[in-house]
C-alpha cells in the first residue's frame, strides 16, 4: 500500500450521517493517540478491540467515534457531510500521515485484482440487484472461472479447449449486462407530439418527474429519472415528439430527441391508441424496426380505421397501466438474469480479456488464450 501510516475517507461526498475514516500503517496508533481524547479518560492510547467516544483535539467541538481494529488500524467515525471529514483528514495529514483514495486503498487491500474491481463497483451500483452480482464476483465468482478455465486451456487437451471456449462464450454472453450493473440502462421514449410520453414516464417512476400538458410541444428538451424495473438500474428519458415544423426550437428538440433515441439501450415509440393509425406512424414505425412499439391511452374508446403493428397497451392514467411496458423493458433488457453466484464480467477490460480469449482460441492457440485470462488475473485496473 504505502510506506508510514496513511489516511483514507472511507464514506463518499455528501450529505450523510455519519462519515468514517480509516487510518492505518505503522505508527497508526500514535497518530490517533495524539489527536483523539476519550470523554471522561485521560487515557490517550485507545486499546484494540475498544470503541470509545470522545472528541478530536484540534477540533474539540467535533465528536468523534474511535475503534481500533488491530496493529496499525485504527477507524475514526465522525459526524457526517465533507466539512468534518475534511478538518479531521487534514489534521492527520499535518500528524504525518498520507492521504490517499478509496481506490487506491480498494486497490492494496485485495490480494485478488478482480475484486479489488468489484469492490470499487460496488459503490457505482444502484440497485440491490446490480450489487448481489457484484458481490459475487467480489467473493471470487469471476476470479475463480477465469482460473479454471486457464487450467482447462493450460492442460492442452482438444476436450478441455472445447470446454474452455464454451465457458467464454458464457462469460461473453453477460457482456452487455454487466456493464450496466455500475450504469443505468438508458430507456429512450419517442414518437408523435401528445401521445402521452410525458405522462408514460411518469407512471413508470411513479412521480411526476416531465410537465404533462395537452398541447404539443410541451416537451422539447430531454427529461430524464432514474427508476429500477425488476431491481434493473433504468434511466428513462422523454423526448420532443416528431412532427413537421418550421419552428427553430423545435426542430431543435426534434434533431436532439432523434440523436438520443439512436444511442440508447432500449427504444420505445409511443403511439396514441385513441387515433386511427396514419401514415406518419407507419413512416416512424418502419424507420426503427427494433423498437418496442407502445398504443398509450388504451382507457380511451378505439378509433376506427386502419390499425398498427403489435405492441404493449398501456394506459398513465390509470393504476398499474404502465406495468405492461416495464415488462416488456426488462424482458427486452435482460432476456437472462444469471444464477446467484454466477461469475459475470463487469468492465471493459475484463470484456476484451475474454474475448481476446475467444479469438486466440478460434486460431487454435489455446495457450495464448491461457496466457491472456491469467494476465486478467494478476493485473488491476479497469
Amino acid at each position: 500500500m504505502t510506506l508510514g501510516p496513511y489516511a483514507v475517507v472511507l464514506t463518499p461526498r455528501g450529505r450523510g450521517a455519519v462519515a468514517s475514516l480509516l487510518v492505518a500503517g505503522q505508527g497508526a496508533e500514535q497518530v490517533v493517540a495524539g489527536l483523539f481524547r476519550a470523554a471522561g479518560s485521560s487515557q490517550v492510547a485507545v486499546p484494540i478491540g475498544r470503541i470509545q467516544f470522545g472528541h478530536w483535539a484540534r477540533s474539540p467541538r467535533e465528536q468523534v467515534v474511535v475503534c481500533h481494529k488491530g496493529p496499525d488500524q485504527v477507524e475514526v467515525h465522525c459526524h457526517g457531510g465533507t466539512v468534518a471529514a475534511q478538518v479531521i483528514a487534514d489534521s492527520l495529514v499535518e500528524a504525518g500521515c498520507r492521504l490517499i483514495s478509496w481506490h487506491a486503498w480498494c486497490a492494496g487491500s485485495q490480494a485478488d485484482p478482480l475484486a479489488a474491481e468489484a469492490q470499487q463497483a460496488l459503490a457505482l451500483a444502484r440497485t440491490e440487484r446490480a450489487a448481489a452480482i457484484l458481490l459475487d464476483q467480489f467473493h471470487g465468482a469471476l476470479s475463480g472461472e477465469l482460473r479454471e478455465i486457464a487450467d482447462l486451456l493450460e492442460a492442452g487437451s482438444t476436450a478441455g479447449a472445447s470446454r474452455a471456449a464454451g465457458r467464454l462464450r458464457q462469460l461473453a454472453a453477460w457482456k452487455r449486462l454487466g456493464s450496466h450493473l455500475t450504469r443505468p440502462f438508458r430507456v429512450v421514449l419517442a414518437g408523435r407530439p401528445n401521445v402521452g410520453k410525458s405522462s408514460l414516464i411518469n407512471a413508470l417512476v411513479g412521480y411526476p418527474r416531465a410537465i404533462v400538458f395537452d398541447q404539443p410541444g410541451t416537451t422539447r428538451d430531454i427529461v430524464t429519472a432514474s427508476t429500477a424495473l425488476e431491481g434493473w438500474p433504468v434511466e428513462l428519458a422523454d423526448t420532443a415528439g416528431l412532427a413537421a415544423s418550421s419552428d427553430p426550437l423545435e426542430t431543435s428538440g426534434m434533431r436532439l430527441a432523434i440523436e438520443h433515441f439512436s444511442t440508447a439501450d432500449a427504444r420505445v415509440l409511443v403511439f396514441d391508441a385513441s387515433r386511427p393509425w396514419s401514415k406518419e406512424d407507419d413512416d416512424l414505425a418502419a424507420r426503427w424496426p427494433d423498437a418496442i412499439i407502445v398504443h398509450n391511452k388504451s382507457d380511451l374508446p378505439p378509433p376506427g380505421g386502419p390499425v398498427g403493428p403489435a405492441g404493449v397497451s398501456t394506459s398513465a392514467v390509470v393504476e398499474g397501466g404502465a406495468g405492461s411496458l416495464a415488462c416488456a423493458l426488462v424482458e427486452h433488457l435482460v432476456p437472462e438474469a444469471p444464477a446467484a453466484g454466477a461469475p459475470v464480467p463487469f468492465n471493459d477490460r475484463q470484456m476484451a480479456a475474454i474475448e481476446q480469449g475467444l479469438a486466440d482460441l478460434e486460431r487454435g492457440n489455446g495457450q495464448q488464450a491461457a496466457t491472456d485470462l491469467r494476465r486478467l488475473l494478476s493485473q488491476g485496473g479497469s
